[in-house]
């Protein structure tokens, strides 16, 4: 039987050797016909914590790896913008004859 092969994005990377990918599906609703997005996450193995949040990667099936891993990262296809930043602005106070 072939592995299931599905594309998500990581969102979370807080654990050790684990990603949490969300997979988003559109389908049609049973009765009224509106296409509609249902998501999931699954917690995917990640050997040498290289991926962040915001990645775009494939994840593939697998043994049971622990309770809640049955899923490994095979590769990115799209990297993340990078993380924010928090900017220090100082802002003049304007005067109000101009000066």
């Amino acid at each position: 039987m072939p592995k299931r092969i599905l594309i998500g994005t990581v969102t979370s990377d807080k654990t050790d050797k684990t990603v949490t990918v969300k997979v988003e599906r559109k389908v049609k609703h049973a009765l009224y016909g509106k296409i509609i997005r249902r998501s999931k996450n699954y917690h995917a193995h990640d050997e040498s914590n290289e991926y962040t949040v915001g990645d775009t990667v494939r994840i593939e099936e697998t043994k049971p790896i622990s309770k809640t891993k049955t899923w490994k990262v095979l590769d990115r296809l799209v990297a993340s913008k990078g993380a924010a930043v928090e900017a220090d602005l100082e802002v003049a106070e304007a005067t109000p004859g101009g000066e």
